[in-house]
């Protein structure tokens, strides 16, 4: 009697039992493909990590800047910010009150000039301090201190003295080897290069 039709299985569907599989050597050459597509793509990947880092920081500091412009503009008050302010990697858009404090070493220091300020009283100043910031990723960036005037424009503070930009003042970003700038012009205009 003849088998159930269930159970023949067609001669041109069988594998030969030689040939199921992957050998070794196929094996090992799939995985020395693989070792060296990943040898040469990690260091492009770390590179890519470091530069997004470094652009983190640096719109960080643009951030800060157009913000203070802002805030100059709608509040009617003369904003600066500080950058490595009160030490390396520190910034904080502080209040320009008119007086020697402007100038002093603790300007940045949240104990002597707290944020939020200490007193609701709009007639008191300062009142549009920042929070002291800290730069993100171990980036550094160079010392300066940028005023933003009520009509947008924007002034370089050197020696404590506002002073007209004339050319576009670089404010330079630095991670590892890598560098970001970043150019405010007197018209106020913070531009990311």
């Amino acid at each position: 009697m003849a088998a159930p039709l269930l159970n023949r299985v067609p001669t041109m569907f069988a594998i030969p039992r030689s040939e199921r599989g992957f050998s070794l050597i196929e094996l090992m050459m799939v995985v020395a493909v693989a070792g060296t597509l990943m040898a040469v793509s990690v260091p492009m990947l770390l590179d890519l990590s470091e530069s997004s880092k470094l652009n983190t920081a640096t719109r960080e500091i643009e951030r800060e800047l157009q913000t203070a412009r802002l805030k100059a503009v709608s509040t009617n008050r003369l904003l600066r910010v500080r950058l490595n302010c009160p030490a390396a990697g520190y910034f904080r858009t502080v209040e320009v009150l008119g007086t020697a404090a402007d100038a002093s070493s603790n300007r940045c220091l949240l104990t002597a000039y707290p944020f939020p300020a200490a007193d609701t009283d709009l007639a008191t100043r300062p009142n549009h301090d920042g929070p002291v910031r800290t730069l993100v990723n171990g980036a550094e960036v160079t010392t300066a201190v940028i005023e933003f005037r009520p009509d947008g424009s924007a002034a370089e503070v050197i020696s404590d003295v506002a002073q007209n930009i004339d050319t576009p003042v670089s404010i330079t970003v630095t991670r590892r080897d890598q560098t970001r700038t970043v150019n405010i012009n007197g018209a106020g205009r913070v531009q990311l290069q």
